[in-house]
């Protein structure tokens, strides 16, 4: 037979479905719970009745109702039996599960966001439970979206935004605006296959540094830059004259710097699985790229992500012969679980790439030798 307590559960579970009936304007829909089988013994099947009884609306003023009905037990003979509870009222099923002051704020945030932002209203209809996990930052919630429907793609820091509310409300409310501005915006206002919330939305922000070097002094000329080794950000280096170059991708600082002078050649510093920041400089599509990575399995994952942005990229001393004369210098990689095969690598690197992740080897690039590396570069 349920408890007050079980009774209480119930109505906590159908909560929800009452939050979306009164935002859909249903009227509340009275819960009706069977009371379950009675207990056998008869002084637990008293105390029981006794108190579901006292936990009845009828005591406090809210709640359950019980209906009785009169039966004939083989035992006790006739007795009065619950055989149904009923939460006849919105105000009793709130009261039970305890979301009485809960509801209240949830029907003011309500108003408010429709009032503010009419245009929430599919997103409110299927997000009850956000308006009220956010309860009290409504009022800035709602101004950071009305500026941004009024000045899509703005184009400025966070902190240059002309709203009363300040910079590190927005950064720690990313995931709520994220979902609230998806719904508002039209899709050529956000970059929806952008990982943070400035890219997606427009916002400038500080934009990692990709460091180049010149392996061809000449060079400087006819990109337009000052030094033969710089650091800058992307989209300042996203308009450099650079196509029908070779490019040398590189990912330890010591080999950028010790690559020797090459003929029309450029190097990048790949920044490892920040790889896909090379994406952004269009002209690489139009160069001859070479990878030069650390032989283990970290190495090929990144080589495969990097082919994927750049179908065209050679891997250089990525293969067995390299590890075999340098195989005294190997060390254990990090463990890496058995993967499928990773796509854009050549049956070999395929097979290189199994064989490291199961003897969990590592050759770095720093260890391998100048001088065949050099040779490498030059062949």
């Amino acid at each position: 037979m349920l408890t007050p307590q079980e009774i209480a559960i119930r109505a906590s579970r159908a909560y929800p479905s009452l939050l979306r009936a009164w935002l859909r304007g249903e009227p509340f829909s009275p819960l009706d719970l069977p009371a379950g089988a009675p207990p056998t013994d008869y002084r637990s099947l008293e105390r029981a009745v006794a108190v579901l009884l006292e936990g009845a609306k009828t005591t406090p003023g809210y709640g359950y109702t019980v209906e009785l009905q009169t039966r004939t037990l083989r035992k006790h003979g006739q007795q009065s039996i619950p055989v149904r509870i009923r939460i006849e009222s919105a105000e009793d099923l709130l009261q039970l599960a305890g979301k009485h002051a809960e509801f209240a704020a949830f029907v003011a945030d309500v108003a408010l966001i429709r009032a503010s932002l009419p245009a929430l209203e599919p997103w409110l209809q299927e997000h009850a439970q956000h308006v009220i996990a956010k309860h009290g930052l409504w009022p800035e919630l709602l101004q950071v979206c009305s500026y941004f429907c009024a000045n899509p793609r703005p184009n400025l820091y966070i902190r240059e935004l002309p709203i009363a509310v300040h910079t590190k409300f927005i950064e720690q409310q990313t995931a709520i605006l994220t979902r609230l501005l998806d719904a508002l915006l039209p899709s050529e206002a956000l970059n929806a296959d952008a990982k943070t919330f400035e890219r997606r939305y427009g916002l400038r922000y500080a934009e990692p540094l990709v460091r180049l070097r010149l392996l061809d002094p000449t060079l400087r000329e006819r990109l337009g830059l000052p030094f033969t080794d710089i650091a800058a950000p992307p989209s300042a280096l996203a308009t450099l004259p650079g196509a029908d170059l070779d490019c040398i991708i590189v990912e330890n600082k010591q080999i950028l710097l010790t690559l020797p002078p090459m003929a029309a050649t450029i190097a990048l510093f790949g920044g490892g699985f920040q790889v896909e920041l090379l994406q952004e400089l269009p002209w690489l599509h139009q160069c001859r790229i070479r990878y030069w990575g650390d032989l283990d399995a970290q190495g090929f994952q990144i080589l495969a992500r990097l082919r994927g942005l750049f179908p065209h990229a050679v891997a250089l001393m990525m293969d067995a012969a390299t590890l075999e004369t340098f195989h005294e210098f190997t060390v254990a990689g990090t463990p890496t679980a058995a993967h499928h095969p990773l796509p854009h690598l050549t049956p070999d690197e395929q097979a290189l790439y199994a064989n490291l992740i199961r003897s969990n080897l590592r050759l770095e690039q720093e260890r391998i030798g100048h001088q065949y590396a050099l040779r490498c570069l030059r062949g």
